[in-house]
């Protein structure tokens, strides 16, 4: 059996050793032994083979714009915002386009090939969505990219919000997005989580929602949301992405909340890098955090990912796409230590995250779509403890980015010339 590719010997997320071989943009055969007959060949030896990083929670119409046109002095949610109101008449298409371009070749080097990008509809112009459009088209190929209609000022609050934001989804974007919490009433805030549903749901579409990204333990609008998805028959396509209020929230009404959640199969996003630096910034001390109640989530049976948010924008200054940082940062603020939960963390930026973004084909499977990437560490734990190098990153077949294992050399009398830092427990 002949392929176009096979990646040998690499140890599989499960623990398995095998070849993977490919054929056109689909995993042909997965077996222990697949021969070297195939036009390429990647040795995997020793190293992780996993299926691609997943992203479904971004900001591409912003990244990489930090420092225009000023920083974020205060450091907090709201003054990102109205930094982002002074950026937005400043924008051009081309200006979009390059810098979430640039972004892209980030995450393809990083390995991540899927990423649910939410675009500003405040704009009259809807300049950005127009920009990212094109970039879904020109990414095609290599990176999968879901595009949010997110009314960044408000469905309401906005005067053109509505209209715009169903100017966008007739436009082609994929996802109905809200942000309920940034309206100006609480009621506001339920009746625009109703409206967006309903669009949603008569469009066929999925609906992921900015809910309740505050401190507020009373800005509860993932309950509005959990109902809407219970009532309009929206099981599987809702996600509620921050809930950073849970983190202050009442126990009790928690208790009742996560059950609710569950049954309407309401996934979660939180997004530990940017809720921790956003959240408590109005406490001394104890300081909160922010970051929502992820192992409380999922032993309640709800569906959670981790998302990065943001990379050089109005509201984070650092990031460089890489979903293990998020991972690491998330299983630390979630006390997820165990060898049980930091490998459930490596499936919340992989498969868990694929799943809430509805993506088909996608795992180390035959018959699904041959992306892939290998990574310099043995196994799932190893790779958030090391984030270590992308050594080759397969997408829909082919070799989209490879890197030189980089060991660091040592001169010292009587020690080894190199270190991996990789290490065998026991």
């Amino acid at each position: 059996m002949n392929f176009d590719l096979i990646v040998k010997g690499g140890t599989l997320a499960d623990g398995r050793i095998a070849d993977i071989g490919i054929r056109g943009d689909r995993i042909a055969a997965i077996a222990p032994q697949l021969g070297t007959d195939a036009r390429e060949l990647v040795d995997a030896t020793g190293d992780l083979v996993a299926p691609p990083f997943v992203d479904p929670h971004f900001h591409m119409d912003a990244t990489l714009s930090y420092g225009t046109p000023r920083i974020n002095a205060s450091g907090t949610l709201l003054e990102g915002i109205g930094l982002w109101g002074e950026l937005k008449p400043l924008l051009t298409h081309e200006a979009v386009k390059e810098r979430a371009l640039a972004y892209c070749d980030w995450a393809v080097s990083m390995g991540l090939l899927a990423i649910r990008t939410h675009v500003d509809t405040c704009d009259d112009r809807l300049l950005a969505v127009e920009a990212l459009l094109d970039v879904k088209r020109t990414v095609g190929p290599y990176l999968d990219l879901q595009l949010v209609a997110f009314p960044q000022d408000g469905f309401y609050r906005d005067p053109t919000a509505r209209e715009n934001t169903i100017r966008a989804l007739d436009m082609g974007v994929d996802v109905v997005g809200g942000i309920p919490h940034f309206e100006r009433t609480m009621a506001d805030g339920t009746r625009s989580v109703t409206e967006l549903c309903e669009i949603a749901a008569e469009r066929g579409l999925r609906v992921d929602m900015h809910c309740d990204e505050t401190d507020d333990p009373l800005s509860r609008h993932v309950e509005q949301l959990a109902y809407e998805t219970q009532r309009l028959g929206l099981h599987g396509r809702v996600n509620g992405s921050h809930l950073t209020s849970m983190h202050s929230m009442d126990n009790y009404y928690v208790s009742k909340l996560l059950p609710l959640m569950a049954e309407a199969e309401v996934s979660a996003v939180p997004n530990p890098l940017i809720n921790i630096v956003l959240q408590g910034r109005h406490d001394t001390y104890p300081k909160r955090r922010g970051m929502t109640r992820v192992p409380e989530m999922l032993k309640a049976g709800i569906r959670v990912g981790f998302g990065q948010d943001c990379v050089l924008d109005p509201w984070y200054s650092l990031g460089t796409a890489d979903m293990l940082d998020v991972a690491f940062m998330g299983l630390h603020v979630a006390q997820m230590t165990s060898p049980a939960d930091m490998r459930r963390c490596f499936d919340m930026v992989t498969t868990e995250n694929a799943a809430i973004m509805g993506l088909e084909g996608y795992g180390l499977e035959v018959g699904n779509v041959a992306s892939l990437v290998v990574l310099d560490a043995g196994d799932p734990i190893e790779a958030l403890r090391l984030r270590p190098d992308r050594l080759c990153v397969v997408s829909k077949g082919k070799i989209v980015s490879r890197k030189q294992r980089n060991d660091s050399r040592l001169t010292i009398d009587g020690r080894p010339q190199s270190v991996r830092r990789r290490h065998k427990l026991g």
